[in-house]
């Protein structure tokens, strides 16, 4: 995200549309190289949150994983806001969803 994204979202201003477009081309492009349907990356992404949440307690409504494309290269992002880290991991069973 760069300052001018923060500084638009914080006044609440919308994207400029070629950079919406933009961003839904490049989710397109990191789909199709990473050769992903949406049912596998919906289950890696579940898998994440459960591994994740035995560890720190996160914002599962705020959180974000998402395949992103930049200079050729395809990454998995996770953006997952830490609540608290928790004193003791929880048991891979106990984990919340």
């Amino acid at each position: 995200m760069t300052l001018r994204d923060l500084i638009d979202k914080l006044l609440g201003r919308q994207a400029a549309s070629a950079s919406t477009a933009r961003q839904r081309l490049q989710l397109v492009l990191a789909h199709d190289r990473s050769d992903l349907n949406p049912e596998l990356l919906e289950q890696m992404r579940r898998e994440i949150l459960e591994v994740v949440s035995r560890y720190v307690e996160i914002d599962l409504d705020e959180g974000d994983v998402s395949l992103e494309t930049e200079d050729r290269v395809t990454a998995l992002v996770a953006n997952l806001p830490i609540k608290r880290a928790r004193t003791t991991p929880l048991p891979a069973s106990a984990a919340p969803a």
